[in-house]
């Protein structure tokens, strides 16, 4: 259900482009919403990035994935367990560029049980797929969405006309089909049906996990459609971006068809709704305890700066104090017992 949801969203919105179009609101839709979108997108990031970096977190909270620094002769696994700075650089990196968490990711096999689960065996293997796909995504989407700076650019940089020939290498039909635009929707579809169709992934999946998956399909087909189908103008559209990126909108431009101002609302509606959805983990990533932080705490005492020395704390031994009889009774470890707690009183 949560999948239909998201799909129906997607859906109105598609039918929301195509009646304003059709009753001729161009200017709503290639200027106003726009520069709204950009606004908003802009506000929420920066709104959200500012909320994070005033966490507090006083102390080392990464994950950990190996042997932490010890003895010389236990081997210290200084990406998977950082200690300096640099090691927590390269960690977030290889992250960062590599997805290198995604591809550590284990498949959990179970097998040899019997219909009432007694003697079941699991077995981990390597799973590579999403990683795979997950990389191909992302990756197919960061080039698209540079080399659609050609548009808002005249002349267009050497770079990007370079990485348009490299995309376009294969020289397929007319115009060229990119093979971004391809694995741009091969990815996005892989990991929109695994989440629809593993058990495991859909029972945890919500509508803020399958809408923006579809939505950037959306984005994606819609491209597609204008570029190899819809036949639109691009010396208009691009007179049109030109004119939003200089902040001299042109009043009417004609040649643009529809499909174009029912892409760039889509995209649009994606450029808003970013902030605000799972799809942040492009900043967060870079603010996250649990990854930018080298895990030091043997070597290093890190003491919470925001503790209030008004406040009395109430240590472990104070507890124990106050209810090491009862501990006892119960049969709790206690690190003190009865005796040895009376004869510290007594002395």
């Amino acid at each position: 259900m949560n999948a239909l949801y998201s799909l129906f969203a997607v859906f109105v919105l598609i039918l929301v482009g195509m009646g304003g179009t059709a009753a001729g609101m161009t200017h709503l839709f290639g200027v106003v919403i726009p520069y709204l979108a950009i606004a908003i997108f802009f506000v929420g990031f920066v709104a959200k990035v500012i909320g994070w970096a005033k966490s507090p977190v006083p102390f080392r909270i990464p994950t950990t994935g190996g042997q932490m620094k010890s003895h010389d002769w236990i081997r210290h696994s200084k990406l998977d367990n950082p200690q300096t700075t640099g090691q927590t650089i390269a960690r977030m990196a290889l992250e960062i560029l590599c997805f290198r968490s995604l591809f550590r990711n284990l498949a959990v096999q179970r097998f040899g049980s019997t219909e009432d689960g007694v003697d079941m065996k699991v077995r981990y293997a390597s799973s590579k797929w999403l990683w795979g796909f997950a990389l191909l995504f992302h990756y197919s989407f960061l080039i698209v969405f540079v080399r659609h700076f050609r548009l808002f650019t005249d002349p267009v940089p050497g770079f990007l006309s370079g990485l348009e020939f490299f995309d376009g290498l294969l020289q397929l039909g007319v115009p060229t089909l990119y093979l971004t635009d391809v694995f741009l929707v091969l990815g996005a579809t892989f990991l929109l049906l695994r989440r629809a169709l593993l058990p495991q992934v859909r029972y945890i999946s919500l509508v803020a996990d399958y809408f923006p998956l579809f939505l950037i399909l959306s984005v994606a087909c819609s491209g597609i459609m204008m570029r190899y189908f819809g036949k639109t103008d691009i010396m208009a559209v691009k007179e049109l971006t030109m004119g939003l990126f200089s902040f001299a909108p042109a009043a009417h431009i004609e040649g643009i068809g529809a499909i174009f101002y029912i892409h760039l609302f889509l995209v649009c509606v994606l450029i808003a709704y970013f902030p605000f959805s799972k799809l942040m983990h492009l900043g967060g990533v870079f603010l996250s305890p649990t990854r930018n932080l080298p895990n030091d705490n043997r070597a290093k005492h890190h003491r919470n700066p925001w503790n209030d020395p008004n406040v009395k704390a109430h240590s472990y031994a104070d507890y124990e104090d106050e209810f090491r009889e009862k501990m006892v009774e119960a049969g709790l470890p206690v690190e003190k017992g009865l005796d040895e707690a009376a004869q510290t009183e007594a002395q």
